[in-house]
């Protein structure tokens, strides 16, 4: 594999594909460059003219960005499964996702983080996972299951698992309590997510000295700062319910571009649909005066450099081609989408085979007992 990747880059071996005449987002140097985009095996071998392969797509001067990134969110806000969720964002240019499937663990547990898992295996989105930090959210709220930092556990051998998510139980973390601690504690390096909405003076102090490395839930230009300046990673989020874009972009300049990025959080079907999914947060961003560029950066490498997935984020030798091709930069108009090399998406409909299912499944989630007629009888009033 590598011995033929070296092979192609130096122009001895035929490549897999060829992206001839590509306007590329290159998201290292904050240019647009003209060039070719060299393919072989589903990694990008080189960028520039003179190589051959199998297939060559003239581009004609349209614009490609890696793949789309969402730095958070809950599929299970989306209403469906994986693979169905997949088929509405990867056409919009979303190839990898960090997902938290803490809505779903709150009602199986262990069982329902292990389903999200598996339906991911077989798709091609890339989606990768922070385990569940808070389930429940906190000892007030009566959920379906309950996982300690020994549940959790098993998971982090899994090579999609990059970190522990968001710990919005920021009360228990700051009173020690023993289990929040040992989920810190377990992680073993892997990035810590946070959840803490207006936390701020000493004790966002001690919630950052204990390890939790970035926030999604930011509500203004103050609060953002602070926990920036204090070392924290900012996800400026704008979902279905929560819309933070327009209140934290001032906070955007060009010497702290590289501590933001963008998330969904919970994104409903309707307004994927209808507006989009990280698409619809880079052109908003964009029209409100963001750097192209910046915006591309903050929806790819910054968020791969974040979760150390080194093979991600960018259009350079050696990163996985996940690629997105637009037509400008006012419409973001997606014409073509490449997932290792391959062509999954063309004006903005999924042209890859159905994923086969996987043997995992979750039913009977929701137990109440059989109604009466009766029961429905409501005696009129006056």
């Amino acid at each position: 594999m590598i011995k033929d990747i070296i092979k192609t880059a130096r122009g001895h071996q035929q490549a897999d594909l060829i992206l001839h005449n590509a306007n590329i987002v290159n998201v290292f140097s904050s240019e647009i460059l003209s060039s070719d985009i060299v393919i072989l095996n589903g990694v990008i071998v080189a960028i520039g003219p003179g190589y051959s392969a199998q297939e060559t797509i003239d581009l004609d001067g349209l614009y490609v960005s890696p793949g789309f990134i969402d730095a958070h969110v809950h599929i299970e806000s989306s209403m469906v499964e994986v693979p169905e969720f997949t088929r509405a964002v990867l056409p919009l240019g979303t190839t990898s996702v960090i997902a938290d499937p803490h809505e779903i663990a709150n009602v199986l547990g262990y069982e329902g983080i292990r389903y999200m898992m598996e339906s991911s295996k077989y798709n091609p989105l890339n989606v990768f996972f922070t385990l569940s930090s808070c389930v429940p959210s906190s000892a007030l709220e009566t959920a379906g299951s309950e996982m300690r930092a020994f549940d959790i556990y098993p998971f982090l051998r899994e090579k999609w698992v990059v970190g522990l998510a968001e710990m919005m139980n920021y009360p228990a973390l700051l009173e020690g309590d023993p289990d929040v601690l040992d989920k810190l504690r377990i992680v073993d390096g892997k990035r810590i997510d946070g959840h803490a909405p207006g936390l701020s003076g000493m004790d966002l102090n001690a919630y950052i000295a204990a390890g939790v490395e970035s926030d999604h839930e930011c509500t203004s230009v103050d609060e953002a700062r602070e926990k920036l300046r204090l070392g924290m990673y900012i996800m400026i989020r704008e979902g279905s319910g929560t819309k933070n874009l327009r209140d934290l972009l001032p906070l955007v300049t060009h010497e702290n571009e590289r501590r933001l990025m963008f998330c969904t959080d919970d994104r409903h079907p309707h307004d994927i649909l209808a507006e989009g999914h990280v698409n619809y947060i880079i052109k908003s961003a964009i029209q409100q005066g963001l750097a192209p560029v910046h915006a591309i950066r903050m929806a790819t490498l910054n968020t791969a450099d974040y979760f150390g997935l080194k093979k991600l984020g960018a259009i350079a030798p050696g990163r996985m081609a996940d690629l997105v091709v637009f037509d400008d930069f006012t419409s973001l108009a997606i014409r073509y989408v490449f997932k290792n090399g391959v062509l999954v998406a063309r004006d903005g409909v999924a042209s890859y085979d159905p994923p086969v299912r996987p043997k995992v499944t979750v039913r009977g989630s929701v137990n109440i007992r059989w109604l009466e007629g009766d029961e429905f009888r409501i005696p009129a009033r006056g």
